[in-house]
């Protein structure tokens, strides 16, 4: 579903990722972890075509995604065309990101409406059997700023599935969550990865929730993935000295 092909990805003089090769099967929870500044939110703003690649390629569901065929070549991909294949791609949002001048039903209907064509009257059938999903829907008609923050990611949770993925990425969902809203959050994404065929990617620093989640876990460390295994041999036998230093820095610190 997801290939990455020797990308690179440079900032000027700050490569931030470099010669980077990997591939997310259908329907796989692929989690990446690893020390701030490693790339990992990169490689989710380059799927969700907030940055363009530097060098190499990157395929989603079979189709390039940075580049398009013209010619029998390969060229940058203009914006049509990344429209085009990026509606498969849905994101949550370290910040939420919701509208705030819309009411929730709003937030859900937006999109799906203006981006896939769906009447009103199927977005709303949808957007009313998200929040039902995400326990939400007797707050359709609010807005964002008059929920909780556990109550608002929820509610982008909810966004990025309206649009029917086929991939979903996630950015640290959790993290400008309160500490007792984080397992709620988690276990509703956890019904979501049981329950659905989507193929997720996800950035997190929540140990438990990438061993519980994964089917593999990716260490990366300065635009490189140096590990990639199962959670239970990663987590619990870690071939590398700096994956091995990571985990003990980060479950010390938990």
């Amino acid at each position: 579903m997801i290939v990455f092909d020797r990308v690179e990805k440079r900032f000027g003089d700050n490569v931030v990722l470099s010669d980077l090769s990997f591939t997310v099967a259908p329907g796989e929870h692929v989690t990446l972890i690893g020390p701030s500044g490693s790339g990992k939110t990169t490689i989710l703003r380059l799927l969700m075509c907030l940055e363009s690649v530097t060098g190499g390629t990157i395929k989603v569901g079979g189709k390039y995604l940075s580049h398009m065929e013209k010619g029998g070549k390969l060229v940058p991909a203009d914006e049509k065309y990344s429209r085009e294949v990026r509606k498969r791609i849905g994101m949550v949002f370290q910040q939420f990101n919701l509208f705030p001048n819309m009411t929730v039903r709003g937030n859900l209907i937006e999109a799906p409406t203006r981006v896939l064509g769906l009447s009103k009257e199927e977005a709303n059938a949808r957007a009313e059997e998200l929040l039902d999903l995400v326990g939400l829907k007797d707050k359709i008609d609010e807005h964002p700023t008059r929920l909780s923050g556990g109550q608002q990611q929820r509610v982008a949770i909810a966004r990025a599935l309206a649009m029917q993925p086929d991939v979903l990425l996630l950015d640290e969902v959790t993290s400008a969550l309160d500490p007792e809203l984080v397992a709620g959050v988690l276990a509703l994404l956890r019904d979501i990865g049981e329950n659905t065929d989507i193929t997720i990617l996800c950035v997190t620093h929540e140990m438990g929730f990438a061993r519980d989640f994964s089917h593999r876990v990716m260490m990366f460390d300065s635009g490189q993935v140096i590990e990639d295994a199962p959670p239970e041999k990663l987590f619990t036998d870690p071939d590398h000295p700096r994956t091995q230093e990571f985990l003990k820095a980060v479950l010390a610190a938990g």
